[in-house]
């Protein structure tokens, strides 16, 4: 056996690293920092990459050579060791985060169930079926967010040790170093090709789920594999500078975020050659296993699960300040110091209940008790915990007419509603949740016209109706699409000459151009050929029925106006920091810009709505019976864009209108619109 060889297995025998530890230590820090403030390391959030490397090569290094009876003796240690590592300070920190949410949150909803995820290794596929964007400011606050990592690794785990032990790797066989190196090395050659085609094309499915993941800690295994059978591979690494290989990480962590996927690509490659360049000889080895670095490795899991939680907290409270940030960091690390000591760390080394099997049933036992505590906490003591004055939630306001409803036997998703006025005239106001927005506003001008208010909505479902739903809400999304086409049959048989047609709908979210989501991949757009669109063919397809109608409408002696989009927020009804009528005292010292430059949405070249209101002007534009409402002018009238205008808040959530603003100021503005364009000959 040679010298290389004899080396290598002293070393892989004495597993302990304290340099691992180290870089531990280094990518929980670089994700800490990036969380309090992602312009200081724009890309901190790739230390998440750098752990999953470290656990593909602590994984492989904790199985190669322990000893198993069988493969039931194998699989059962694995996933006994895995219940006891993570379970403990996950379940703890579940359980406190979730009651601590409910004090603040009055609709914890999204956060309980991402919690109630994480508790079976699956918040990373809740959060990709939420098609969450991991980098919105709305993420920041829930919670659990930052467990889909964890999701990743845990159902790395459940498929990793049957190729570890199917290979002979987990028995010792002669080839099995070989053969898991070869399947390891195929599959991770796969989910990288995956990574690389999802992440242009679906970012959250590249984020999010396991199989474009998988490479990232395949690599950490091909590293151990290499090392130990291959001497002349560690030789070749070892040449590299370790100051360097790290200077050169931290260094991608600065580069644009048009360059994700290739830095993650990047972080992943060099955090293989760090761990493999890091000598005894080295000052890179000194500075890792420096007592205080490798201490905040150690505990760095339980550091990873608190300091998300106690950002979260506080972005739904005091906000995060120079004054505050000294003492959030000596309470993430308090939290952490004691669940590392008083529950990871004894529940782990300890000795549950002497069997196996009783182990993993306890475990299981833990969650599923605590499954049971959070599904309570969102249902039957749902805002029960709540420390905030009471928000009021409505589809409609109240106090509006709501006349008499119509079109029987709709779904919970669609709205309809008859203002009769006893009129021959009639003022269609359709649309998808917006159109809510403006019922009041619409009941008023219908009765200063003289006219009927034939009101219909559906959350989400543009009108007219053309095939596209979403993901996350198919089921509603294709009823609430069955019935405006109901709709729009009743709205051919029914216009009558004089009748107003007003559309309206958030339509960047449906065509593109929102200020914080990315709504295309979230969508599905059906044509009607069988084929799947593209928000772009699906614009054509509306504008298309628009036109459609427009002439139809013309020759009844009808018009047909469409709303222009108007400024959007961040999700400020979860956080209400802007709105004057939802301040509550836990967020009182919160600083929120609550005004957005009107150019960010409308500039000629750069504003995120301007292509969308040039196909508008050029849809209007085509056909002399559609006209547009310009709401944006009168939603914001000067250079910024504001959440409140004198004390009364405009918006109601993040891209509603209130019901109260929009009677108050848009009702006069459509009553003259109506009463300009219907003068036209």
């Amino acid at each position: 056996m040679s010298v290389d060889i004899k080396d290598n297995l002293l070393a892989i025998k004495n597993r302990y690293r304290p340099e691992i530890d180290g870089l531990r230590a280094f990518a929980v820090l670089t994700v800490i920092i990036n969380h309090f403030n992602k312009e200081i390391l724009p890309n901190g959030y790739l230390g998440v990459d750098i752990f999953f490397v470290i656990s593909g090569f602590v994984i492989t290094s904790s199985l190669y050579q322990r000893p198993s009876k069988n493969f039931k003796d194998f699989i059962s240690g694995f996933y006994e060791r895995r219940v006891k590592r993570l379970v403990p300070a996950l379940s703890v920190f579940v359980l406190i985060m979730s009651i601590a949410i409910c004090l603040f949150n009055p609709i914890p909803g999204v956060t309980l169930k991402t919690g109630l995820a994480s508790l079976f290794g699956l918040s990373n596929l809740y959060l990709f079926h939420q098609m969450t964007d991991y980098f919105a400011n709305s993420t920041e606050l829930n919670v659990f967010t930052h467990t889909w990592s964890l999701g990743i690794e845990e159902q790395f785990y459940i498929f990793f040790p049957l190729l570890v032990w199917f290979t002979g790797f987990g028995r010792q066989t002669k080839n099995g170093a070989r053969n898991l190196l070869l399947t390891v090395g195929v599959l991770s050659v796969i989910s990288l090709i995956i990574f690389l085609y999802l992440y242009p094309n679906n970012q959250s499915a590249a984020y999010f789920l396991m199989p474009a993941r998988f490479w990232e800690m395949a690599v950490g295994c091909l590293l151990f594999i290499g090392v130990y059978k291959k001497p002349f591979i560690k030789r070749n690494l070892e040449k590299a500078p370790p100051l360097l290989v790290l200077t050169l990480i931290v260094g991608v962590m600065y580069l644009p975020m048009s360059l994700a996927a290739e830095s993650t690509i990047a972080v992943v490659f060099l955090s293989v050659v760090l761990i493999a360049s890091i000598k005894k000889e080295t000052k890179a080895f000194k500075i890792f296993t420096n007592s205080k670095v490798v201490y905040i490795g150690l505990i760095s899991y339980s550091l990873y699960l608190w300091h998300w939680g106690v950002l979260a907290i506080s972005r739904w409270t005091i906000g995060i300040h120079w004054w505050s940030v000294p003492f959030q960091i000596m309470l993430m690390f308090g939290l952490a110091i004691a669940s590392h000591y008083y529950i990871e760390t004894p529940l782990r080394k300890g000795n549950w209940f002497g069997r196996r099997w009783r182990t993993l049933v306890a475990g299981g036992g833990a969650i599923l008790l605590l499954s049971g505590g959070l599904i309570t906490l969102g249902k039957p003591l749902r805002g029960q915990l709540y420390t905030g004055k009471e928000l009021k939630i409505s589809m409609l306001p109240v106090y509006f007419p709501f006349g008499e409803s119509c079109l029987d036997n709709l779904s919970k998703h669609t709205i309809c509603y008859l203002i009769d006025n006893k009129s021959d005239q009639k003022l269609w106001l359709i649309g998808d949740s917006h159109a809510n927005s403006l019922y009041g506003a619409g009941a008023e001008v219908a009765n200063s016209l003289g006219m009927n208010l034939q009101f219909i909505s559906a959350a989400g479902t543009p009108f007219p109706p053309v095939g596209h739903y979403r993901k996350r809400n198919k089921k509603g999304d294709l009823e609430a699409l069955d019935e405006f086409k109901f709709v729009e049959k009743k709205l051919y048989k029914e216009i009558n000459n004089g009748d107003i047609v007003l559309i309206t709908m958030r339509s960047p979210y449906h065509f593109g151009g929102t200020y914080y989501e990315y709504p295309e991949s979230a969508f599905i757009f059906m044509r009607k050929d069988g084929s799947l669109g593209t928000q772009e063919t699906y614009f054509i397809d509306w504008s298309s029925a628009v036109k459609n109608l427009a002439s139809f409408a013309q020759k009844k002696g009808a018009k047909v106006i469409v709303q222009t989009p108007i400024p959007e927020w961040e999700k400020e009804f979860i956080n209400p920091k802007c709105s004057t009528s939802n301040k509550q005292w836990f967020n009182s010292l919160v600083k929120t810009n609550c005004q957005i430059e009107s150019k960010f949405f409308i500039e000629e070249d750069r504003g995120i709505f301007s292509p969308l209101i040039e196909k508008l002007n050029q849809l209007a534009n085509s056909h002399e019976n559609i006209f547009l409402f310009d709401t944006y002018k009168f939603v914001c009238p000067e250079s910024n864009c504001r959440f409140t205008m004198e004390g009364v808040d405009i918006y109601r959530d993040d891209d509603h209108l209130s019901y109260e603003w929009a009677k108050d100021i848009l009702t006069p503005e459509i009553y003259k619109f109506i009463k300009s364009i219907s003068d036209q000959q």
